[in-house]
């Protein structure tokens, strides 16, 4: 079987700006219920650096489950047609 379509590099590159915007996002609002504990509110440049950081690994994981996912519906493409 050979993989069709992307890359899990190509999709972790293409999905990274969501993965770090949402991963700032939260955060940003971790931040905000730790300050109910005394801890600091973290600066919008603060969590967008920090959502940066997180959203690396957070994106990479998340295009190898894409992969996979591709890879299992051209199994079950393949499958389908020789069946035929």
């Amino acid at each position: 079987m050979t993989k069709a379509g992307w890359s899990t590099p190509k999709i972790a590159c293409a999905l990274y700006p969501f993965g770090a915007g949402a991963a700032a996002v939260n955060v940003f609002f971790a931040s905000l219920i730790l300050s109910w504990i005394g801890g600091p509110v973290l600066s919008t440049a603060q969590s967008l650096i920090l959502g940066s950081a997180i959203g690396v690994p957070a994106t990479w994981y998340f295009a190898r489950h894409i992969r996979h996912l591709m890879d299992v519906a051209d199994a079950g493409a393949e499958t389908e047609s020789s069946r035929s």
